[in-house]
């Protein structure tokens, strides 16, 4: 799949950056320093909006657990069927990471 790339130099930095970052704890020092605790906060409830839509929970469910709305659920849900499949790789990723833990 041909991912659509920004073609912005500091885009490109950043990434490099955050591949720098060698662990979670690097990762809190990082994050906490270059976003706001509201970005942050918004990241992770994007991230867990599509492990929940993953599962195949309801946007009742969803909204619920997580405070979200509608319309983040939506656009979230229309990411992970039509986006750059970066939420997939990211999903899956994660889920054999849990079961390696196991």
């Amino acid at each position: 799949m041909k991912v659509r790339k920004v073609d912005d130099p500091y885009i490109d930095q950043l990434f490099e950056a955050i591949l720098l970052l060698e662990d979670k704890d690097e990762c809190y020092r990082f994050f906490q320093d270059i976003c706001t605790v509201g970005e942050l906060q918004a990241m992770a409830q994007r991230l867990q909006v599509a492990i929940m839509l993953k599962e195949g929970r309801t946007y009742t469910d969803i909204a619920e657990a997580t405070g979200a709305s509608t319309a983040t659920i939506s656009r979230v849900k229309r990411f992970l069927h039509y986006g750059s499949d970066g939420y997939n790789l990211v999903l899956e990723r994660l889920e054999k990471s849990r079961k390696q833990e196991n």
